[in-house]
């Protein structure tokens, strides 16, 4: 009796797995009879915006990222509201593209009214957002539903700092379901994008007892004082990666090898005591040397975490304004 309670138990669990995986899964061509021309709007919007500030295709591939970490990718993060995630410290007065969010959403609406949901808007402007920065395309999978409420204390929690180590990063991604390898690859994304002084000033003069971080290279460590002085109010913006800015390509990981990674968060992949730079420093050096690998992981990644946690079926809702609910 005991035998055939456990195996009734076993069973349940399976047919339980079985249909969550089913209720998770998005495909390629969910809009295809609803809205057979979402593609060719989102792509024409999305290098509209580009076209006016390159920049914008890294805050758009951004939103998508913080959005997957906090509620999975369910556009929680577009959701006015002091309350909402806007306003927790790792997006506040930084995340940006809200705009152009609304532009898409209004193009898309104008042609297929309450069908599109907002999370695969930016599931979709995330990956044109970098091939149309010189970056890999991948098939976008879609069927995603936006939730009902945001969640400021998980992004606030949540989300990788550019203060963090890599062991605590790891631990986050993990949290999520993403590995050490989709640490490496999807740090890639910093090949495109700005930073203010305050996400990595920590490391120019008192970041040990004996002074700067000692992984940054000399040259750009004086160049980094100059641009971000002590007193400075840590609003200046540089590039991510230095010397190659607007371009998606994998001179952020060149960057790496030379102590050039701006952040703390970044250099960290290649010149870290935790044991987990073991695997990173290796994917760095490999990307560094091939851009097809890296291309092919950071897609595989991408796609990864686009899947993280979605809502499907009846759950959740397909907002007619991504910045309130219905």
């Amino acid at each position: 009796m005991k035998m055939m309670w456990n195996i009734f138990l076993i069973t349940s669990f399976l047919i339980l797995c079985s249909t969550v995986t089913v209720r998770s899964q998005l495909t390629s061509d969910f809009y295809q009879n609803t809205c057979p021309n979402l593609l060719k709007i989102v792509r024409q919007q999305v290098k509209t915006a580009l076209k006016n500030e390159m920049r914008m295709g890294a805050s758009l591939l951004r939103l998508h990222f913080h959005d997957c970490f906090v509620n999975g990718c369910d556009a929680s993060l577009l959701l006015d509201g002091s309350d909402g995630e806007k306003f927790a410290g790792p997006n506040k007065n930084s995340a940006r593209g809200f705009d152009v969010v609304d532009t898409i959403k209004s193009a898309v609406e104008s042609a297929c009214s309450g069908v599109v949901s907002c999370a695969d808007i930016l599931a979709i402007a995330a990956r044109d957002s970098v091939l149309l920065s010189g970056g890999p395309s991948w098939d976008v999978l879609l069927g995603r539903r936006d939730g009902l409420v945001a969640n400021q204390t998980g992004a606030n929690n949540g989300l990788p700092s550019p203060f963090e180590n890599l062991g605590n990063i790891t631990l986050k991604f993990a949290a999520v379901g993403l590995n050490i390898t989709d640490v490496a690859s999807l740090s890639g994304a910093h090949t495109i994008g700005l930073a203010r002084c305050t996400t990595f000033s920590q490391r120019l003069f008192n970041f040990t007892e004996t002074g700067p971080d000692s992984t940054l290279d000399t040259n750009m460590l004086t160049d980094l004082q100059n641009l971000c002085p002590q007193n400075g109010d840590g609003n200046t913006t540089t590039a991510l990666d230095q010397n190659s800015t607007d371009l998606f390509d994998n001179h952020y990981y060149k960057n790496l090898l030379n102590g050039k990674g701006l952040l703390f968060s970044d250099q960290t992949l290649y010149s870290s005591s935790d044991a987990a730079v073991s695997s990173t420093k290796t994917l760095v050096e490999s990307y560094s040397n091939d851009s097809t690998l890296f291309f092919t992981a950071f897609a595989s990644s991408m796609m990864k975490m686009g899947n993280i946690s979605p809502l499907t079926g009846s759950v959740g809702e397909i907002r007619k304004n991504c910045r309130v609910i219905n």
